[in-house]
């Protein structure tokens, strides 16, 4: 989609002209997928590490205490993506990326230098504010720039930089901790990707909620919707973009995204179980890879694995996603994921292991630009930032609950019983994709 405003009247001064889709903003485009590997770079700093440092440094033992410092991260993240949709809608995008890099500039240094855990913990809230203000904002930026054509393409984009940044970054903390320690090189990655972050953000990043303005002009409801008898509940169609009102007030937005929207609230409760498993592999991983005693860099490897085939596998299943439709790759991804969990559970060594890493990578590859499209898909433009952000809520709730639960079950049960809990709960949220969620892109789109 290539449209521009349509104009009038005298022009005092050159405007840039207001152009959706992916070839008219290629540049701002590319600036915003360079900056998202930044943020995705900042947790990938500490995955590989962290845990190793609680145990040796820390003198950790206890995995449900070790992994305070996800839940911190996961809890104060999905905090943060409500307000940067809030705010990206209210006051625009580009001073909330601004406000997320500031906080990620001392996370970096408090790992460093860290006497206590408690350190490690307060760091991981400056990180969670830091990824919530800023993955949410590049993630509605995108939206905006694209249109409504490209959206699974502009997510696999989006998730593949972040991710795939994950991933390497992550490599180059495992091997840069087993040549120099666990401090403090690893996390001069973190510094240097929070310095370019802030320097490119604020010169070059331009504001994109002119573009959400277009597209909400274009936004035009089928002839023959009704209005909504009751507020809450939006007027459908037989199109693919439904004719959703713009004037929903915040608490709507929550309801619809949470619970009574299908498509929407579906999404908020796949997304919660796949960070579930990111979570509880986030700070069970390296753990359970170590009980084999394999050396820090194959740990690094492994744990780079999940990430890297979840990044590279989105320039696909983004792409893929406008093609044949959303519903039928989130209830597989998930499907996937569960087993991936299983294989994971059943292995004691390497092998086993990179094989469960890796089909864990490519079912959350399949999810998770997917889901960011549903939710393109179904908000209307006046306030997809706002429906992004409580989608994210849950999302990354999923860290939290991802951490406790692995916690909770590994002190009880042992490693292995945690990945098992996992693997039974991604199988239930794919059932309940499966059931609930209807097709919101494509020929097969319909509305309930």
């Amino acid at each position: 989609m290539d449209t521009a405003p349509p104009t009038g009247g005298a022009v005092s001064a050159p405007v840039r002209p207001i152009r959706l889709g992916l070839g008219a903003n290629a540049a701002q485009f590319a600036l915003l997928v360079a900056v998202n590997a930044l943020v995705g770079g900042m947790v990938g700093q500490q995955q590989t590490v962290l845990p190793l440092l609680a145990q040796s440094v820390f003198g950790l033992t206890g995995y449900t205490f070790i992994f305070t410092y996800v839940a911190a991260f996961g809890i104060t993240k999905s905090i943060a993506n409500y307000f940067a949709g809030t705010f990206s809608d209210r006051y625009g995008r580009k001073p909330v990326l601004l406000v997320g890099w500031l906080f990620a500039l001392p996370v970096p240094l408090m790992l460093i230098f860290a006497p206590s855990w408690g350190w490690v913990v307060a760091a991981n809230v400056l990180l969670g504010i830091n990824q919530g203000l800023t993955w949410s904002t590049t993630v509605v930026m995108k939206i905006d720039l694209v249109g409504p054509r490209q959206r699974g393409l502009a997510m696999g984009l989006n998730e593949a930089a972040g991710y795939g940044a994950v991933a390497v970054t992550s490599l180059l903390a495992g091997y840069l901790a087993a040549d120099y320690g666990l401090r403090p090189a690893p996390f001069l990655l973190g510094l240097f990707y929070a310095a370019l972050a802030l320097l490119l953000s604020g010169v070059f990043i331009r504001e994109t909620r002119g573009h959400a303005r277009l597209e909400a002009a274009l936004h035009k409801a089928a002839p023959h919707a009704a209005p909504a008898a009751n507020p809450g509940v939006l007027p459908r169609a037989d199109t693919a973009n439904p004719p959703l009102r713009a004037d929903l007030t915040d608490r709507q937005i929550v309801a619809l995204t949470s619970l009574r929207e299908p498509a929407l609230s579906s999404a908020s409760q796949a997304g919660l179980v796949n960070n579930l498993n990111f979570g509880l592999s986030w700070g069970l991983f390296p753990l359970l890879f170590a009980t084999a005693h394999l050396p820090v860099a194959q740990i690094g490897l492994l744990f780079a694995l999940y990430p890297g085939v979840w990044g590279v596998g989105q320039l696909v299943t983004g792409a893929l996603s406008d093609r044949i439709g959303r519903k039928h790759l989130i209830t597989a991804g998930m499907a996937l994921q569960s087993a991936a969990l299983v294989v994971i559970a059943l292995g004691d060594g390497f092998g086993t292991w990179a094989v469960g890493t890796v089909l864990l990578g490519a079912g959350t590859a399949m999810v998770y630009p997917t889901l960011l499209a549903v939710v393109g898909d179904v908000a209307h433009p006046a306030w997809r930032g706002r429906a992004v952000g409580v989608y994210r809520v849950w999302r990354d709730l999923g860290y939290a609950v991802g951490a406790v639960l692995g916690g909770i079950v590994a002190d009880a049960l042992g490693l292995h019983a945690a990945v098992w809990a996992a693997a039974g709960v991604s199988a239930v949220s794919a059932t309940l994709v499966a059931v609930r969620m209807y097709e919101t892109h494509g020929p097969e789109a319909r509305r309930a």
